[in-house]
């Protein structure tokens, strides 16, 4: 013979009342996945190079046919390129441009030019790898006229566009003043790029290392 639960009335009201309760519940976005705040893009100019030296990597700290290496305090700069959502944008193509330990750029529109640093490469470019890391060599940024140290950024996106931003270092006494990064009204993004700047694990004396995670909305 077969036995059938019975179920009470009451537990079975409480039963389809649980059921229906649970199913209507709606679960933040953030608890699912939070997402990374985008890197606010910034002005490419006036200085984005003209001419570019047949010397185009990574490390613009050396410069083929010059024997000396650039003045100014090397520094390591990496990180990677993300979507919102944490993951990798491999094919991505970083670009970095800055002036020399002088102040100055290699721009024929920039002051200067008898001063400049021909030992500093000023521009530099390199592709990120299948996680989206990237890596350059060069130095820790210095003032200018009108503005604060920072590195300008640019990300090629295969098929997507062109971010350009700029990358701020911490601390610096000039950053509250400067008008560019003023512009980035929102905390978590202005925060995002600031960058410190330390030692720790650098194996070459002296130089410093960052670290820039670029997080492109598309």
């Amino acid at each position: 013979m077969s036995h059938r639960t019975v179920i009470d009335p009451d537990r079975r009201s409480f039963l389809i009342k649980a059921a229906v309760t649970s199913a209507s519940v709606i679960i933040p976005r953030s608890l699912v996945a939070a997402e990374l705040v985008p890197t606010p893009g910034q002005t490419e100019g006036p200085f984005y190079p003209v001419e570019f030296l047949p010397d185009m990597d990574n490390d613009l700290v050396r410069v083929t046919g010059q024997a000396a290496q650039a003045l100014g305090q090397v520094v390591h700069v990496s990180g990677r390129v993300l979507d919102t959502r944490g993951q990798p944008k491999p094919g991505s193509v970083v670009e970095i441009w800055q002036c020399d330990a002088n102040g100055i750029y290699r721009h024929p529109r920039a002051g200067g030019q008898g001063r400049i640093d021909h030992a500093f490469q000023g521009y530099g470019r390199t592709q990120v790898d299948e996680q989206g890391r990237y890596r350059f060599r060069t130095i820790k940024p210095v003032p200018y006229p009108g503005r604060t140290p920072h590195i300008h950024f640019a990300v090629h996106l295969p098929g997507q566009g062109r971010l350009v931003t700029q990358m701020y270092i911490e601390d610096e006494p000039l950053n509250a003043r400067d008008g560019v990064l003023s512009r980035i009204r929102d905390p978590q993004a202005r925060r995002s790029v600031i960058v410190p700047l330390a030692s720790g694990q650098v194996s070459e004396p002296g130089a410093l290392q960052g670290r820039f995670d670029i997080v492109v909305a598309v």
